[in-house]
C-alpha cells in the first residue's frame, strides 16, 4: 500500500502549496516515485505537482465523482509510487456545505491519511497551540499527525511556537521562515499555469524544494506517511469503468479526437483522455496558439478550460485552425468544450475573432463565479441525455452574450439555462470530471464514428 499523507491547513493562503509541492519536489529529490494529488476541482496546482514529479497531478472530489471513487482514483494514480502527497483545499474542513463534504478532511478520512496541518505563524505565538489544538480535536475521523509552522520571523518566534505546541502533543515537522521572494507568479484566477511560464515554475519550485528540504524533517514526515492505514478499495482503470469492461483500443480505424492543449487550454483532468483511449479513440493533443491545422484525421474534438482571454489575439491571428474547428462544427462532428472551450468557439472574444462555432459573443468581467454545480441536461448531446443530472463547477471572470435562437445545454439555477448545443456541437462553462460520468466518453467516441 502507497504511503500517503494530506498536505492541510486552518485557511486559504496558510502555504499549503508552497509545502505540498516543496515536499513533492525535495522528495523526487531524494530519488523517491512521488504521487501528486490535490482535493478538489483545482487544476492549476495540478500542473506544479506534475512539473516537480513527472506525473499527472490527479484531483480527488468526492463530489465531482463520488465517494466511492475517492480512493480508486487515488489508487490508480499512484501505481508505482514510493509516496503520495496530497494537497488539501481551502480550510481543513471547508466544503461544499455546512457539513464538510468534499472537504481535505472528508478525503483524508476516506484514504486513511494522516494530516499535516501548515499553520501561518505571523502575528501568533503561544496562541499557535490553541489553533492546532482546536483542528486535532474538532474531527476524531481525521488523525493529525503533525504540523509545518510557515512564516515565522525569527528563531525567537519560532521557539514560542514549538515551546507552546509542546503541551498538545502535535509534533513541529517543519518551521519555514518568510520567504516571499519565492511567491509563484498568479493574476486575476490565482497561480499562473506552470504549462505557461515553464522556465520561471521550474525556478520557482526548485526554490520550493530547497526551501522545504532545509525547513521539514523530511524522514519524519515519510516516517507518517507509512502509517497511513490500509485501503480496501481496488485501483481505477479505465476500460473496467466503462460499460464494456474492455478496453477497445487500440483497434483498425479507430476514430482521432483531437484534444487541445498549450498554455491557452491548460485545465482538464488525466481520467478523461485515458476513458476516451479506452472507448477506443485516438487522443492526439494539439496547440491552438501554434498548430495551424487540427490533427489528421480528426473525427471529435474537445476543447477543455485555461486562459483563452490572456491569448485571444494570438488565438485569433491562427484563423487557418480557426477555420478548420468551424468546418469541423459544420461537417457535424462532434465537438465538447469547456469554459475556456466556449470562449474559443463563440464569435468573438474581447472583440478579437474565434471560431463562431456557436453564436455567442464573449467578453472578461470584474466579477469571479465559482462553485459546485449540480446541473440538468436541458438537451440532448453528444455527452449528456435531455434530463440526466451531473456534478460539475464553474470557473471564470468571463460572461457570454449569446445569440438568438440557440439551444441550451444545462440548467441548475431558477435564472436561467447555460451553454449551447448546436448539432453535434456542446459548449458550456461546466467542467466535468467524467471519471464520475464514464459513459460520456462512450456516447463521445461512438458519435465520432
Amino acid at each position: 500500500m502507497t504511503p500517503r499523507l494530506v498536505v492541510a491547513a486552518p485557511s486559504s493562503g496558510s502555504g499549503k502549496t508552497t509545502v505540498a509541492t516543496g515536499l513533492m519536489a525535495a522528495l523526487s529529490r531524494r530519488g523517491m516515485r512521488v504521487s501528486p494529488h490535490k482535493v478538489g476541482p483545482d487544476y492549476i496546482d495540478p500542473g506544479y505537482h506534475a512539473l516537480v514529479t513527472g506525473r499527472p497531478g490527479r484531483n480527488l472530489d468526492p463530489w465531482l465523482a463520488g465517494e466511492d471513487l475517492v480512493a480508486p482514483l487515488f489508487l490508480h494514480g499512484a501505481r508505482g509510487a514510493d509516496i503520495a502527497v496530497v494537497e488539501g483545499v481551502m480550510g481543513l474542513f471547508d466544503g461544499r456545505d455546512e457539513t464538510g463534504f468534499a472537504s481535505t478532511a472528508h478525503v483524508a478520512a476516506l484514504l486513511g491519511a494522516p494530516v499535516v496541518l501548515v499553520v501561518d505563524a505571523r502575528g501568533q505565538g503561544r496562541s499557535v497551540a490553541a489553533l492546532v489544538n482546536g483542528f486535532r480535536s474538532f474531527d476524531p475521523s481525521v488523525r493529525l499527525g503533525g504540523v509545518v509552522l510557515n512564516r515565522l520571523g525569527s528563531d525567537r518566534h519560532e521557539e514560542v511556537c514549538r515551546q507552546a505546541l509542546e503541551d498538545t502533543g502535535v509534533p513541529v515537522l517543519g518551521a519555514i521562515r518568510r520567504a516571499d521572494a519565492l511567491a509563484t507568479p498568479s493574476r486575476h484566477l490565482g497561480l499562473v499555469p506552470a504549462a505557461e511560464r515553464h522556465a520561471e515554475a521550474v525556478r520557482a519550485v526548485e526554490g520550493l524544494a530547497a526551501l522545504v528540504a532545509a525547513s521539514c524533517d523530511l524522514d519524519e514526515l515519510v516516517r507518517l506517511a507509512r502509517t497511513a492505514a490500509p485501503l480496501a478499495a481496488g485501483p481505477w482503470s479505465a476500460p473496467a469503468a466503462l460499460a464494456g469492461g474492455a478496453d477497445q483500443g487500440p483497434r483498425k480505424g479507430r476514430p482521432v479526437v483531437a484534444v487541445a492543449g498549450g498554455p491557452a487550454f491548460t485545465f482538464g483532468y488525466a481520467e478523461q483522455a485515458e476513458l476516451l483511449a479506452a472507448a477506443g479513440a485516438e487522443v492526439a493533443a494539439f496547440d491552438p496558439l501554434r498548430d495551424e491545422a487540427l490533427p489528421e484525421g480528426t473525427r471529435g474534438l474537445i476543447v477543455g478550460g485555461g486562459f483563452p482571454e490572456v491569448y485571444a489575439p494570438e488565438l485569433s491571428a491562427n484563423a487557418p485552425l480557426r477555420g478548420a474547428v468551424a468546418r469541423l462544427a459544420a461537417g457535424g462532428a462532434p465537438i465538447a468544450a469547456e469554459c475556456a472551450g466556449l470562449l474559443y468557439l463563440s464569435r468573438e472574444l474581447d472583440g478579437a475573432p474565434m471560431c463562431g462555432v456557436v453564436d455567442a459573443g464573449a467578453q472578461m468581467t470584474p466579477r469571479l463565479t465559482l462553485g459546485y454545480r449540480e446541473a440538468v441536461a436541458v438537451s440532448d448531446s453528444v455527452l449528456a441525455r435531455a434530463g440526466e443530472r451531473y456534478r460539475g463547477h464553474e470557473f471564470h471572470r468571463t460572461a457570454v452574450r449569446p445569440g438568438h435562437g440557440e439551444t441550451a445545454a444545462w440548467q441548475w439555477s431558477r435564472d436561467g439555462k447555460e451553454g449551447f448545443v448546436r448539432g453535434n456541437v456542446v459548449a458550456s462553462y461546466l467542467h466535468l470530471h467524467w471519471g464520475g460520468s464514464p459513459h460520456m466518453a462512450e456516447r463521445f467516441v461512438e458519435a465520432c464514428g
